[in-house]
């Protein structure tokens, strides 16, 4: 293992976890109706566009493994955000939808390599009793890149271009320190993958892992009510102005920094227990935008319990992943945060089906309802436990 800085190699990975999840993937959202105006969009167009990164993002998170553990973390790294620097310069200087959507899948592939990096390079330069501790706040910096979403799009909302080009700028500064400062030996480049039994998985460990990602899926499911449809629940009540949204998701961000104690509540209270607390946080948070969305009080409340939820439920399963894939730490997170994508996409449209038939309040409470049964799922699961087991490892 080399030698380096564990706070250094948390600092950075939260950084490229910032840029890559959070300027090249959430941010996104906010500049759409800009993006759209400027370049003459239609509503099918900009879904269209809206759906390449979560393609993309497929692509990359699937290839991630193999190339850290082929090429290292170092080298990995460097290829993680120098496409997030070439993807965010691509929309700032996107003439039309061809070369925007380019932009934008280019996004997506980085989005999907940086975690099975960052995975690597923890398990490369971090004691093993710091790691889930470090995973965890790697995974809270998608909460950095959400909170910056605010005051970019309070002051450069009408200057898409020149905010892209900031982000592009960014990322290029964090793909120069993260070559200098990342591990360059990967944690499995001993051995050839896949060939050594140290690096083959067994049945046991596909099956903690599948049934991890079946509650990442449901996850995904329930959260993405509130990703897509929070602003517009506020918007269709009338009581709250236009920049409420803005404030809503500096709000997520900032308490989601708190889901960086994700891996030191699974190890104090147990990873079952931390999963259920989280998910009824994030019903709890559904249940208020339900029954007071005129309320500024109860919008920044129901944030602040999401960004906490969120980012504590995607830290869990980062870190439960690693944990039940030891032998092939770049390969933990792959399938639990493909699933939390897949989730998602299902969920998108249930949500605005649910909407369409019964309101804005009685899809939020469902979807809040679901959280809770996902909860006590998680409580009965194997794959919360198998950590402990030896036959799991």
């Amino acid at each position: 293992m080399e030698k380096r800085s564990t706070l250094a190699i948390a600092a950075l990975g939260a950084v490229v976890i910032a840029i890559t999840y959070g300027l090249a993937r959430f941010v996104f959202g906010l500049f759409l109706p800009g993006i759209r105006d400027d370049l003459g969009l239609t509503a099918v167009q900009a879904g269209f566009v809206g759906a390449i990164p979560f393609a993309s993002f497929i692509a990359g998170v699937l290839t991630g493994p193999k190339i850290t553990e082929r090429i290292g973390p170092r080298e990995a790294g460097l290829l993680t955000t120098g496409l997030a620097t070439l993807g965010l310069l691509g929309i700032a200087v996107s003439p039309d939808i061809a070369l925007l959507s380019l932009a934008v899948g280019i996004c997506g592939i980085s989005t999907g390599l940086s975690s099975p990096v960052m995975a690597d390079s923890v398990h490369s330069g971090v004691p093993p009793e710091l790691r889930g501790r470090v995973n965890a706040i790697h995974n809270a910096g998608t909460s950095i890149g959400v909170a910056v979403a605010m005051p970019v799009s309070a002051y450069l909302l009408g200057n898409w271009r020149g905010a892209y080009v900031s982000f592009a700028a960014l990322a290029a500064v964090v793909a120069i320190i993260a070559f200098r400062a990342l591990p360059r030996r990967t944690a499995t480049a001993a051995v050839t993958v896949g060939t050594s039994p140290h690096l083959r998985v067994s049945t046991r460990q596909w099956i903690g892992v599948a049934s991890l990602s079946l509650l990442a899926t449901g996850m995904g499911v329930v959260s993405s009510v509130y990703w897509i449809f929070g602003p517009d629940r506020i918007a269709a009540h009338g009581a709250l102005g236009d920049a409420t949204a803005g404030w809503m998701w500096l709000g997520i961000g900032i308490a989601g920094l708190l889901g960086s104690a994700a891996g030191d509540l699974m190890d104090s209270i147990g990873t079952a227990t931390t999963h259920g607390a989280a998910l009824i946080l994030l019903a709890t948070a559904l249940g208020i935008l339900a029954v007071a969305p005129g309320s500024m009080e109860a919008v920044m409340t129901s944030a602040a319990l999401f960004g906490i939820a969120y980012m504590s439920l995607t830290g869990l399963y980062l870190v439960q992943g690693i944990r039940l894939l030891a032998n092939r730490p770049a390969l933990g997170p792959v399938l639990p945060f493909l699933a939390v994508a897949v989730g998602t996409t299902i969920g998108s449209p249930l949500a605005g089906a649910a909407i369409d038939v019964s309101g804005y309040a009685h899809s939020f409470n469902f979807f809040a309802i679901g959280a809770v049964v996902l909860a006590l799922l998680g409580g009965v699961m194997r794959s919360l436990y198998a950590v402990s087991d030896p036959q799991w490892n």
